[in-house]
């Protein structure tokens, strides 16, 4: 197939969305994508940010109005990087408008939402993506491979975390994430869901959970220096039961000192357990039963040019991707799904269904009880 054009417009020039337009203009120096993306347009609320992001990423046009830019019969795909609040509006016009669609997680608000954004999505026809990029690194892809060869046998155990210190102190500034109107919930959805997500990649759907959540900083004061009550969670730990009966327990926190980007996970099966932590996330720790004395103990292992796509960007072992480096490898994903007319994973629908989870872990904590996760 030859390589060809499609236009890509941006909704969003905050963190996610520079990291969706570095992704849309790199990918093409990794991969070869038998679409080539063309930067036709960034949208963001206040026009000269989306100037500044047309000038940094070479976008041919900025606006400050989103549907100006749907309607653009140039642009095919459309990247959603905006606050929560705002996705199902945005990606329920887009698919309106027969666009590919890339929105950043969580999908929507609630799972009602993000159900009738995939059933919209089915209707559609055309590819969508969720932007839970963690399961992209080629350490966890590994991880995948292992599972998936029955190298670890049956899985027994899954425990994950994500915590981070962002909102550690009381003084950081209250915003729309600590409203439920405009976030949902807080940690659960911003963090945990990804959890949700890696959970459903690398053990499968979750059929019931146990949960609690808290908010340790109730009160935060807004620009205005106006004390704001805090409307939703700092904490929220849950035990899952996986369909195939396998055990868990996800976690987050955006209050845990010290901690960066502690995306850390731990699988065991019947022949062995394997260990990662997204703050080393070049590398990955496997365990298999020693079959001698005096070699006994998790080994590390650096992810290198046999584990893919790594030599996409670096022929050399234990020369590392970054951050952004993931996002490239999901543009690449999505470009390779909507040239083939294949699938693209997670799409609409496992975002409905990690959705589905966060509620349900929303209710059990309320309810103070194990609450099962709708099919």
């Amino acid at each position: 197939m030859g390589r060809t054009g499609i236009g890509c417009g941006v909704i969003g020039t905050g963190y996610m969305g520079a990291c969706h337009a570095q992704a849309l203009a790199r990918v093409g120096h990794s991969f070869e994508p038998a679409l080539r993306p063309e930067l036709v347009a960034v949208a963001d609320a206040a026009l000269d940010s989306a100037a500044a992001a047309r000038d940094r990423f070479g976008f041919a046009r900025a606006t400050d109005d989103w549907r100006e830019l749907l309607a653009d019969p140039k642009i095919e795909l459309v990247s959603i990087a905006t606050p929560n609040v705002l996705h199902k509006e945005m990606a329920l016009a887009a698919l309106a408008a027969g666009k590919h669609v890339w929105c950043e997680k969580p999908l929507a608000l609630t799972a009602a939402d993000a159900r009738e954004l995939a059933a919209a999505a089915e209707a559609a026809g055309t590819t969508t993506l969720v932007g839970y990029n963690y399961l992209r690194s080629p350490a966890v892809a590994f991880a995948k491979k292992l599972v998936e060869g029955g190298e670890l046998g049956a899985v027994t155990q899954f425990r994950a975390i994500f915590d981070e210190d962002f909102m550690g102190p009381a003084s950081f500034p209250f915003s729309w994430r600590c409203e439920t109107a405009k976030a949902g919930t807080g940690a659960l959805g911003d963090m945990g869901s990804h959890l949700v997500n890696l959970a459903h990649f690398l053990v499968g759907p979750i059929a019931e959970v146990s949960a609690g959540l808290a908010t340790a900083i109730t009160e935060r004061r807004d620009a205005d220096r106006q004390l704001r009550q805090v409307e939703n969670d700092d904490v929220s730990e849950t035990l899952v039961r996986f369909a195939n009966g396998a055990l868990g327990h996800i976690g987050c926190s955006r209050i845990a000192w010290g901690r960066k980007n502690g995306l850390d996970f731990e699988l065991y099966g019947r022949e062995g357990g394997l260990r990662f932590t997204q703050e080393r996330f070049n590398e990955i720790q496997l365990f298999k039963p020693a079959e001698r004395a005096d070699d006994n103990g998790f080994r590390t292992i650096l992810t290198g040019p046999p584990h893919p796509p790594f030599a996409r960007f670096t022929p050399g072992w234990g020369h590392g991707l970054g951050f952004n480096d993931l996002k490239v490898i999901e543009a690449a994903h999505l470009l390779e799904a909507i040239a083939l007319g294949t699938p693209a994973w997670p799409d609409f629908a496992e975002g409905w269904r990690v959705e589905a989870v966060v509620e349900a872990i929303a209710k059990s904590a309320a309810a103070k009880r194990w609450e099962p996760v709708p099919a």
